[in-house]
């Protein structure tokens, strides 16, 4: 970038660094959305609700459901970038 085109984009700088920021915490989070250590967690937590009486089974298996088909996808999405 040239002095002159950094002297006019000096007014957006704030703009450009919030992008950055929020797309760096777009990344953490898909990269959480889609993490198999995270799901088996989340798999662990869903059934101690269950057995402590936290939540019904309608719940647990509406989340469990909701739960094993994000880790399959996961796990497709893994198995798709490790052929490449």
């Amino acid at each position: 970038m040239g002095l002159i085109t950094s002297l006019l984009t000096l007014p957006i700088a704030p703009v450009r660094g919030v992008v950055w920021v929020a797309e760096k915490l777009n990344d953490a989070a898909e990269r959480e959305l889609h993490d198999p250590a995270v799901l088996r967690a989340q798999l662990a937590v869903l059934n101690q609700e269950l057995e402590s009486g936290d939540i019904t089974l309608e719940e647990f298996e509406r989340e469990e459901e909701r739960l094993l088909e994000r880790l399959h996808a996961a796990r497709v999405s893994s198995a798709q970038i490790d052929r490449r």
